[in-house]
């Protein structure tokens, strides 16, 4: 930076007296240091500036500050303030100081220079995830309601404002079903900080959402804070109708993009204040300032919705394990299924594993059927040509008499793929390639890319002119069940059209992983078709993310046993070839198949055994920043692969211990790099769907 006065020139001048073209300063710690609003590599870094008097009182760290920097005004975070700077700088003054409200803590500072060494990337990026977007009413307004009742979810702009406390039920009736789950109930209650891994039970009182809420008021028994963190709007929407009914509204803080600008801000100001010890909402709520952190949950920690599409592409898991490790937090990981990753914490000792009897799984898990094992087969002799296995057609339509029936299958759209007829080549488009698809029975397929009909397609490779399905997607599968049950309503529930809920009412529930809606009792019957076409995607990862999409599933239905509230025991019927992941379905053993998968990844060198780093780039820049890269140690480097075009991409194999110091250098040179102008290259850490 090449603007002020540097603080080491004036230790023999008194800091209260104005010297020649220096506006008057703080008499005490009269250097602020400021991270600006900078996306440039090797701008990542804090900067130093002077403290005006008149800006004295209002500069604390954690306050959004403006400054001069290179010609322009930027916006940045104070985030600490000093009696000196470092030796041959000369500092400009602040020139602002945009809102005296404290936003950034020092903890949620800490966690995000930690989350940007792991991601191998910039501050500022990860600030932006971790502070919401300011909205100046909320700060100054005192929201009322028509009869002067403070405003649900508001704050006052006034430092003294009760704390929204909830009042704490220390009862761990669902926690102490598991093994260890009595003990680690009573550590949390004794100000303690235990982590645990934990896969839930289905069917039991209130479900997942009254076992976290459980695990929560242990921690809130002992006056600290907790943070929950969920996958989507639809978790969110089971776990705060939970905390509606049990502690109130009022009682807890809402934290996730879905709400809005202004009543996330309105939010985040109550936990920023303090007025909320307990936080939920979605990954981004990861970095929520609770204060006196005590316990992180996590619920479903392999839902794709976790990891942060932006840079440095984070994923909420790590951001709570860095968080336990920064703020002495406990942690906990609940999910219907078991990740790998979740598997490694166990595996390593960093974590306990809350296991649940056998029995009790038993009674309250549905009954799986799996639709190609001996004595389906069997029965059906066309099990290898019908969609819709003989054995799931017998079971919807018994359970259609006593509920509603969820249909989970691999894609939206009608037919979302098409082939030809005669040499099953893929339809593509004659104009730029992409693939076509079919959007309804009467329409002509179009491309998924540039949108152009093709209504005259006849194969490149045969000539013939007629198509087939190469996959069906929901809206196809809904109009074939209403043609087979004419007289049960059919719902399609996907990403595009959402439906959080459905009645406890006959009908078919057409669906697309994890945007399966939740029935009031649970679903008499989950159909799991499409599994051969899930499980045939290549990648490291498919066979963990079929299970844990079919478990999501599963855990929506009944139990296997009938009661008086939900009549009609719960079956679940996988269609597909026998295979590992449905093996475990089978025996809903999600944990002994990511330990498993979790060993044979070891032995090969692969994540989440090891860490990865990808880089990607222009060819020639690409390959320079790795030649110039020096890693040393055990690093194991692939490539160059030629990937789109003139674009190289590097992948680096690393163990966990040598993390630090591989991030620590692909940062390095990226800011090197930027310095100098050079193209710059994208940097992945612990990407999915690379391998």
């Amino acid at each position: 930076m090449t603007e002020s006065v540097q603080p080491s020139l004036l230790s023999g001048f008194d800091l209260s007296t104005p010297l020649p073209g220096i506006p008057n300063m703080a008499s005490e710690l009269p250097v602020a240091r400021v991270v600006i609003d900078s996306a440039v590599p090797h701008l990542d870094r804090p900067f130093d500036y002077l403290v005006p008097t008149e800006l004295d009182a209002m500069a604390q760290p954690g306050v959004r500050v403006k400054v001069r920097f290179g010609g322009q005004e930027l916006a940045g975070f104070l985030t600490e303030r000093l009696e000196h700077s470092e030796p041959g700088l000369k500092l400009q003054p602040l020139r602002s100081v945009i809102s005296p409200e404290i936003v950034l803590s020092a903890p949620v500072l800490a966690v995000a220079r930690a989350v940007a060494e792991r991601y191998a990337g910039g501050v500022w990026d990860v600030l932006r995830s971790a502070v919401p977007a300011r909205m100046a009413r909320m700060e100054t307004q005192k929201a009322t309601d028509s009869d002067g009742a403070l405003e649900k979810g508001s704050v006052e702009a006034v430092d003294d404002v009760p704390l929204a406390r909830p009042a704490p039920v220390p009862e761990d009736a669902l926690l102490a079903e598991y093994h260890g789950g009595a003990d680690y109930a009573r550590l949390l209650r004794n100000g303690e900080s235990p982590r645990a891994v934990l896969s839930a039970v289905p069917n039991r009182p209130g479900d997942w959402p009254a076992l976290l809420l459980q695990a929560a008021e242990q921690a809130l028994a002992s006056g600290r804070g907790v943070l929950i963190v969920v996958p989507d709007a639809r978790d969110l929407a089971r776990l705060t109708s939970t905390l509606d009914e049990r502690l109130g509204p009022e009682a807890y803080a809402r934290l996730t993009a879905e709400d809005g600008a202004t009543p996330r801000y309105r939010n985040f100001l109550r936990v920023a204040r303090g007025q909320s010890q307990l936080v939920v909402g979605t990954r981004n709520a990861a970095f929520a300032p609770v204060k006196d952190l005590g316990l992180v949950i996590i619920w479903d920690d392999a839902d794709n919705s976790h990891a942060e599409p932006r840079a440095p592409y984070h994923h909420a898991r790590e951001v709570l394990l860095l968080r336990c490790g920064i703020e002495n937090a406990g942690m906990l990981l609940v999910a219907p299924g078991r990740s790998a990753e979740a598997q490694r914490l166990v595996r390593s000792g960093w974590a306990h594993e809350l296991g649940a009897d056998r029995s009790l799984l038993r009674a309250n898990a549905p009954r799986v059927i799996a639709a190609s094992d001996e004595f389906e087969a069997e029965r059906d002799p066309l099990l290898h040509a019908a969609r819709l296995p003989a054995a799931a057609w017998r079971e919807a339509k018994a359970a259609l008499a006593h509920g509603p029936v969820l249909v989970q299958v691999a894609r939206t759209g009608f037919m979302p793929a098409l082939r030809c007829e005669r040499c099953r080549t893929p339809a593509r488009c004659t104009t730029c390639n992409g693939p076509l698809a079919l959007g309804d029975a009467r329409g002509a397929p179009a491309c998924g890319w540039c949108g152009l009909v093709a209504h005259d397609w006849n194969c490149v490779e045969c000539g013939f002119m007629r198509l087939r399905a190469s996959s069906i997607g929901a809206d196809r599968t809904a109009e074939e069940l209403g043609r087979a049950f004419p007289n049960i309503k059919v719902v399609a529930a996907t990403g595009a059209k959402p439906l959080h809920t459905v009645p406890d009412t006959p009908a078919l529930v057409v669906a697309t992983p994890g945007a399966e809606p939740v029935a009031a009792n649970g679903y008499a019957a989950v159909l799991l078709l499409d599994g051969d076409r899930m499980l045939s995607r290549e990648g490291l990862r498919t066979g963990e993310e079929v299970l844990n999409r079919w478990m999501g599933a599963a855990h929506l239905a009944r139990g296997r046993d009938a009661t008086a509230e939900r009549p009609g025991g719960g079956t679940v019927v996988v269609a597909g070839d026998p295979t590992e992941p449905m093996r475990a379905l089978v025996r809903f053993d999600a944990a002994a198949y990511a330990q498993t998968e979790l060993d044979e990844r070891r032995d090969l060198g692969l994540p989440p055994a090891v860490r990865l780093a990808m880089v990607r780039g222009p060819a020639a820049a690409a390959d320079k920043f790795m030649d110039a890269l020096d890693l040393g140690g055990e690093v194991r480097r692939h490539g160059p692969v030629l990937e789109g075009e003139g674009e190289h991409r590097w992948l680096l194999f690393f163990s966990y211990a040598e993390g630090p110091a591989v991030t620590a250098a692909l940062r390095a040179m990226r800011a090197t790099f930027s310095a100098a102008k050079e193209p710059i290259v994208a940097i992945r850490i612990d990407p999915d769907g690379i391998l």
